[in-house]
């Protein structure tokens, strides 16, 4: 059996004007045949199809073709949506008859003039194979589900938790592709589209309204008919032609169950829509003093506006001027990704006192450059080791790591894991029991930070990725949507409705 892999991953955030370019995938790595499997052969997302594979105990040859991720970001580049539909073509062509293939794509991307990525992608592959060549599609559940994508691929699968577990998702995805090959059966999906956006501030799968939603999901598949059943809560700042929530329901040959399934779950998001809006994020400087005043750290600051891993550009200045401001007793790490800011410093060498505007870089209609003074303690820059559930290293091209008061700051070239990973701060010398707090450029993902969280307080920030999506500048987004229109049937203004249940 004949298994083609791609594996081309980014997450685009409209509102962060900064394109994602070929850089910002190598700076990860760019691996295209044989190096995929020695890089990635027991990590991530591929990790888990190699998994399966040797679980499954047959006879299986994997081709990989490309392997490509970034960290979310703005738009990718028309260069690189054109770099990797060539990829995916010569290699899909070039690799002889295959009995499937396992595509691993986010859902939730777009290029210049591209809204749908992701289908246009699938439609590519689907074009070259054939209609009868099974494609399994792998998707982060953040994912934007479009007519495009369904009607490219045999069966999908999503995430099933917030910390993703990607291991588990290409696990799960080749396992039911090897159902379709070696039982032979017979997929059919079913699928609804929800007119429904929701900040991230409940997005973590443990708990509240989308443990209930995803803990439902896990109970249909319990019925051995059912080969999936996914949600899709689409990431809150990605405005496009058909943008909004979705269920799939993956059954085996009974369309009618899948139909039934598929409204259940879109039923259960609407009934909890309301549940999905709940606010925890308090003031900026209400974050910062109780950080301060904690009794032990560390203390995560989540700074939810500027979520780099929710595609903002990392260049928010608006915790650390609280905390200068508020003048904090406790130490604080602060990561800020601005080349400009780390020309000025590597010019100056360390141990240089240096004023400068740091923040606003990129994203000026959010962010005020703060001109402030400081001492550069070190300058370095190039491939970090990284315990990440991605890849083992990252580049963030050169990092300065520069102290001004009570904050150390880490102003870095490129976007990396911005500071959301504290091998970045140990690779550079920093000892983090030497801090109170630490500001993390994501809105849920603190599990990288966890062994040494006494606990999370969410800052209200404004910015690309900020929880007031009712002031963001949408501008394609089908409406009316929940909540920036208030509905009362979602079926009325659904593209993909269903029958319902009643």
């Amino acid at each position: 059996m004949r298994l083609a892999l791609i594996h081309i991953v980014q997450e685009t955030n409209d509102f962060n004007p900064v394109l994602t370019t070929l850089a910002d995938f190598e700076a990860f790595g760019i691996y295209e045949g044989e190096e995929i499997a020695r890089h990635f052969g027991e990590i991530g997302q591929i990790g888990g199809h190699y998994a399966a594979v040797k679980e499954s105990g047959l006879d299986i040859e994997t081709i990989p073709i490309i392997r490509a991720w970034a960290v979310a970001g703005g738009r990718i580049s028309r260069e690189a949506f054109d770099y990797f539909q060539a990829k995916i073509r010569a290699g899909l062509e070039t690799i002889g008859p295959i009995d499937g293939l396992v595509l691993h794509l986010h859902g939730a991307c777009a290029a210049e003039g591209i809204d749908d990525v992701e289908g246009e992608q699938a439609e590519l592959c689907r074009k070259i194979l054939g209609p009868d060549v099974p494609i399994l599609l792998g998707l982060d559940h953040h994912a934007n589900v479009t007519q495009k994508i369904m009607a490219n691929c045999t069966a999908i699968v999503g995430h099933r938790t917030q910390p993703h577990d990607v291991f588990d998702t290409g696990k799960v995805g080749t396992e039911v592709l090897l159902r379709i090959l070696r039982e032979k059966c017979k997929p059919v999906m079913a699928w609804r589209k929800i007119p429904l956006l929701s900040h991230q501030e409940q997005f973590l799968t443990s708990k509240g309204p989308m443990k209930i939603w995803f803990d439902r999901a896990r109970a249909l598949e319990a019925d051995g008919q059912v080969l999936q059943a996914s949600n899709y809560p689409m990431q809150p700042w990605l405005d496009v032609a058909e943008g909004g929530w979705s269920t799939i329901v993956v059954t085996d040959g009974d369309q009618a169950l899948a139909e039934r399934l598929a409204d259940e779950l879109a039923d259960l998001a609407w009934s909890m829509r309301d549940d999905f809006q709940v606010r925890e994020a308090v003031s900026v400087d209400d974050a910062v003093r109780k950080a301060d005043a904690a009794p032990r750290g560390m203390v995560v600051l989540s700074d939810t506006g500027d979520t780099v891993f929710g595609g903002a550009a990392g260049d928010s200045n608006l915790i650390f001027e609280s905390i200068l401001r508020l003048g904090t007793k406790g130490r604080a790490l602060i990561p800020l990704i601005s080349p400009r800011a780390v020309a000025t410093l590597v010019a100056a060498g360390e141990g240089a006192e240096v004023t400068l505007p740091l923040g606003g870089d990129a994203a000026p209609a959010f962010f005020k450059p703060l001109t402030v003074t400081g001492k550069v303690r070190r300058i370095g820059g190039g491939a970090i080791p990284l315990a990440f559930n991605h890849q083992t290293e990252v580049d963030m091209g050169r990092v300065v790591i520069f102290d001004v008061g009570p904050a150390t700051l880490l102003i870095s070239e490129l976007r990396g894991v911005a500071g959301n990973v504290p091998g970045v701060y140990e690779a550079f010398g920093i000892d983090l029991a030497d801090y109170k707090m630490a500001v993390l450029k994501t809105a849920s993902n603190f599990q990288y930070f966890a062994p040494i969280t006494s606990e999370v307080v969410r800052a209200d920030t404004r910015g690309p990725g900020q929880s007031d999506v009712f002031t963001l500048p949408w501008q394609r987004i089908p409406r009316p949507v929940y909540p920036l229109e208030t509905i009362s049937d979602w079926r009325a203004h659904s593209s993909q409705p269903g029958a319902g249940t009643s």
